[in-house]
């Protein structure tokens, strides 16, 4: 006899992801690796993954930055204001993730790309350590971001366009930038801590 599984019993899994700002105020987005016979459309997405049991929300968005991207080079902005969630679609609940966890609750970071554009490896991410997850990439106006991803992430990236509206004119205006991260703007440490 099937017992009827109910979503709501099962937990969000934690994840962190980094909304990844290049000097002229765009975003780092990277289109999903696509399975054999599989044809995604709107499956473009910032980098993410999930936060190990002990690791600090910023140092996992740190790692899964590192692990998709191979960049390192980047200073923190300022975290999200608070945790986001989305859950997974009915056709993902019974696979993959969906077996433990009803979706993911997931915190931000903003951050500005200090290195240069060579840094960034789709093919070898973490110096080869890691297996592709992102086939191409660009950079990409904030406000396109929504209009690009999956259905079940859309109203996350939604609110990270609301919260980090303010970013790309203050970066393309100098008063956000690399050369100085003592200005107004950087978080000094991490924050969004595992709750």
């Amino acid at each position: 006899m099937n017992k009827l599984v109910n979503r709501d019993d099962f937990p969000y899994r934690d994840n962190a992801g980094v909304v990844l700002f290049n000097p002229r105020g765009k975003v780092f987005i990277g289109r999903r690796m696509e399975k054999p016979g599989q044809q995604l459309s709107r499956a473009w997405q910032l980098p993410q993954g999930g936060i190990d049991n002990g690791e600090a929300p910023y140092d996992a968005a740190r790692r899964e930055l590192a692990e998709e991207t191979n960049v390192s080079s980047a200073q923190l902005i300022c975290p999200a204001k608070d945790w986001l969630s989305y859950d997974f679609p009915d056709g993902m609940f019974n696979k993959r993730l969906g077996k433990k966890y009803r979706g993911q609750r997931q915190m931000w970071y903003a951050m500005l790309f200090t290195g240069n554009e060579d840094e960034i490896d789709l093919a070898a991410p973490g110096d080869g350590g890691h297996k592709p997850e992102f086939s191409e990439w660009r950079w990409e106006k904030l406000d396109n971001l929504p209009d690009l991803v999956v259905e079940f992430k859309r109203d996350v990236y939604r609110q990270l366009v609301l919260w980090f509206s303010d970013l790309p004119d203050k970066i393309r205006s100098g008063e956000i930038s690399r050369e100085n991260d003592s200005q107004p703007g950087f978080a000094k440490k991490s924050a969004g801590t595992k709750q």
